[in-house]
């Protein structure tokens, strides 16, 4: 059987090694995950595939990147992720768009953007809502984007501080086994949102700012009692809050406040019979005007290839 060829032209050929990566390791990834074959010789590209919608998907892809080089800006792994998951599920006209978006700087003074539509929908509802949830499987940046939009908040004085928090409730695990207070029990449980704090402000600074208080990372039940006002609050793991929970940490809700509740419904470890506070609060506020619930699917993880299609395989949609 002939095989579909589409050729196409670089704009320049020293676009090559920063479109296809070093040693062709982007172009691999492109072949690997759309079942292509693309060989060039200076600026031209031949794209070799079985039918001609694969052949095409494989060349807006890389057009798609060669944008970003012209643009000046670096290619890296996740980007090729990002282009091919756009283009599988036919959105590889937004792709530039993502990029026009610089969140931050981190702690390396390296921008952060957006990596998928499904994030864009995720800070545009931050930006207009009281409350946002964002619910949906592992991987998909929700903790690292609500990390990202608190320092933003901080750093542009619309919030004074930081409240990051979560319930103590582990998968087959009880907290009282683990040595020290209830504070260092819970640490090892928020470890992504101190790698986020950690990767944004960098560590010393990070630290700096938990001692003066500006930022507080806490257990669930540290929040009871108390109104948070001028905060950028997030509520992470929030499948594992009970109902009582739920309704208590939302009405902690102070003035000039803001806040974010992250959870995955396909990974509740409370015990059987009791409900999750997240499912009880999509089914009891979806009505509120100033509360909106953002939806992530396997179709949204950022990470490696492969883990998408472990979620996928779980049935975690």
């Amino acid at each position: 059987m002939n095989k579909n060829s589409i050729e196409f032209k670089l704009k320049n050929p020293e676009d090559a090694s920063l479109i296809f990566g070093v040693q062709d390791k982007y172009l691999k990834l492109i072949e690997t995950q759309l079942g292509v074959e693309v060989n060039y010789r200076g600026e031209m590209v031949q794209i070799l595939s079985d039918d001609e919608a694969t052949g095409e998907r494989a060349r807006k892809a890389l057009q798609a990147l060669q944008v970003l080089v012209s643009r000046g800006l670096p290619v890296h792994t996740s980007d090729v992720v990002i282009a091919v998951k756009m283009v599988l599920n036919d959105d590889i006209e937004n792709f530039t768009t993502l990029y026009e978006v610089e969140l931050t700087k981190d702690a390396n003074n390296k921008p952060i953007r957006l990596k998928n539509l499904g994030q864009k929908t995720y800070v545009d509802s931050v930006k207009h809502h009281d409350i946002v949830f964002g619910i949906g499987p592992a991987g998909t940046g929700k903790t690292f984007l609500a990390v990202v939009m608190s320092v933003q908040a901080l750093r542009n004085g619309a919030v004074k501080r930081i409240i990051l928090t979560r319930p103590a409730v582990e998968a087959g695990e009880s907290l009282g086994f683990l040595p020290g207070d209830l504070q260092e029990k819970v640490d090892p449980y928020l470890r992504p949102v101190y790698d986020a704090l950690f990767t944004i402000l960098g560590k010393t600074a990070t630290e700096r700012m938990m001692e003066r208080g500006i930022i507080e990372i806490a257990p669930l039940a540290y929040m009871r009692g108390r109104t948070l006002d001028d905060a950028f609050v997030i509520l992470d793991e929030a499948q594992n809050t009970t109902t009582m929970q739920m309704k208590m940490f939302l009405t902690r809700l102070g003035f000039n406040s803001k806040m974010i509740v992250n959870g995955d419904t396909s990974q509740i470890d409370l015990p059987l019979k009791v409900k999750s506070g997240l499912i009880d609060a999509k089914d009891k506020l979806n009505h509120v005007d100033a509360i909106d619930f953002v939806y992530f699917t396997s179709k949204d993880v950022v990470r490696h290839p492969v883990v998408a299609e472990i979620i996928k395989a779980y049935g975690d949609e």
